[in-house]
């Protein structure tokens, strides 16, 4: 299997890491607009069996013009990452923050994964206005001026500013350091963040949930980003969902306490069943 792997509309799949066993896990990046890099300490943080690839929908983080893609790379999301899940066997698919929130938005999934993560994510768009209020309670001038600043130039430069700014909200005192030299490296795309505002952030609800499959709901104990409280019905807590809170961790929470976050991939691990 090649190093990278582009599904027919341009998702983009690149091999971080393999070990021994038959599961490819896919890793799929928050933002939208910031690139699957994000996600390289936790694919690092992982000790799970078969291969761990990182994952761009076309148009987002640094895969802009990727072979397959069509004019408006943006017109297939986020029911594209059926392609991905597709494209490799034995797919156990992990989303982080809108990248599980893509995830539920696709119901056809359940029939190509044999298991699914969802990280520091949520079930419907509630968790907004709780981000907003968290802002208001928590000012941050340095993302007011950084904001200000891209609303008059709207170039993806701008975006890295605003984020590397806001690594407080994002990280715990002892991830700030590490959080922000993480912010700082990333591929920044307004396009995709654009798209994502304006056609999902807040009407977005899950439209799935696995019936057999197995899943892993994880979060930073201290994830300020996205409230977890919609986590709280009924209908998520079944016998194959297994929830897991990561002392320590912030809305990254593999930077702040990677062995935890590795444990419960473990236990998650255990329970998939390659077909």
């Amino acid at each position: 299997m090649p190093e990278t792997v582009f599904t027919p509309s341009g998702v983009r799949l690149r091999k971080h890491s393999a070990r021994a066993g038959d599961l490819n896990w896919l890793l799929l990046p928050g933002g939208p607009g910031i690139g699957s890099e994000s996600l390289d300490e936790l694919a690092t943080a992982l000790n799970v069996p078969g291969a761990v690839w990182l994952v761009d929908l076309p148009g987002d983080g640094s895969n802009r013009a990727p072979p397959g893609a069509a004019g408006d790379p943006f017109a297939a999301w986020p029911q594209v990452l059926v392609e991905a899940a597709r494209a490799l066997p034995n797919v156990v698919f992990a989303g982080h923050s809108t990248g599980g929130m893509y995830l539920l938005a696709t119901p056809e999934l359940e029939r190509h994964i044999v298991g699914l993560a969802l990280l520091d994510t949520a079930p419907d768009a509630a968790w907004h206005r709780h981000f907003v209020a968290m802002t208001a309670r928590h000012p941050l001038p340095e993302v007011e001026a950084a904001t200000a600043v891209y609303e008059r130039d709207r170039r993806d430069g701008n975006i890295a500013a605003i984020a590397v700014a806001s690594a407080e909200w994002n990280f715990t005192a002892q991830g700030l350091a590490a959080g922000r030299a993480l912010l700082a490296r990333m591929p920044y795309n307004a396009a995709a963040a654009d798209w994502s505002e304006d056609n999902f952030d807040h009407v977005y609800r899950a439209l799935w949930w696995p019936a057999t499959l197995p899943v892993l709901v994880l979060a930073g104990s201290d994830d300020r980003i996205v409230w977890q409280g919609g986590w709280g019905e009924d209908r998520f807590h079944t016998a194959n969902a297994l929830f897991r809170a990561i002392p320590g961790g912030g809305h990254f929470p593999w930077i702040e306490n990677p062995t935890a976050v590795a444990a419960a991939f473990g236990e998650l691990a255990a329970q998939v069943r390659p077909v």
